[in-house]
């Protein structure tokens, strides 16, 4: 009898402890928030993950929360070799580039090659024109092919498995050329010193002495 009721006291314990862990469970889940932007570009707040995509993972206060530190060996590449992927519109090898580098969670990021000064970046970094372009550290990779992708990432000691912690955020993207900035507004023209030599000229002029005034004929002193 002591060891039947014994087992019941223990399995309350047990059954108190799982309605615990649910209701802190329950509370981490109520203060998380999520960023997400819908197909027409609005850009959406809810305590709910958004039906399909990445989301970005905010605070109560709807500041960004802290990135989870990577493992160390990721991190290790990641900082030794960061990678950096070049691509454009309506491009289905960009689309099979980036879904490798999420398959194996790489930590990268997209810069998009949109506009005549995005081209001239791409060159300035050693690109041309097909995307696209793969930066591994100082290696690239023109052109998608999952081999020489793979490879590359292989070489720079990147885990074949994703080992990216929950939460973690990665594929930023933004322009390949930074917005330029506005030209400051043009000053007021200073104005121009008197001529030199007119000054001077004028300074050598005789003096006319001053006139003495006329008086009428009847004045008197």
């Amino acid at each position: 009898m002591k060891r039947k009721h014994g087992a019941h006291r223990a399995g309350r314990h047990v059954a108190v402890l799982a309605l615990g862990a649910l209701i802190a469970t329950g509370a981490a889940a109520q203060d998380r928030m999520y960023k997400w932007k819908d197909a027409k570009g609005v850009v959406h707040y809810s305590d709910t993950p958004p039906p399909k995509g990445q989301a970005q993972v905010l605070r109560p206060d709807s500041r960004p929360a802290p990135a989870p530190s990577l493992p160390y060996e990721l991190a290790r590449a990641a900082q030794n070799h960061p990678v950096t992927l070049y691509t454009t519109a309506r491009c289905g090898a960009c689309d099979q580039g980036r879904a490798l580098l999420r398959s194996r969670g790489i930590p990268f990021a997209e810069k998009t090659v949109t506009t005549a000064e995005d081209q001239q970046q791409l060159h300035r970094v050693g690109g041309k024109d097909e995307l696209p372009l793969l930066v591994v550290g100082r290696r690239q990779v023109t052109g998608f092919s999952g081999d020489a992708w793979n490879e590359a990432l292989d070489s720079a000691s990147y885990p074949r498995q994703t080992m990216l912690p929950p939460g973690y955020q990665t594929g930023a993207v933004e322009a390949a050329a930074p917005a330029s900035l506005p030209a400051p507004p043009p000053r007021a023209p200073a104005a121009s010193a008197p001529d030199a030599a007119a000054a001077q000229a004028e300074r050598q002029q005789p003096r006319q002495p001053p006139q003495p005034k006329k008086t009428p004929p009847d004045f008197q002193f």
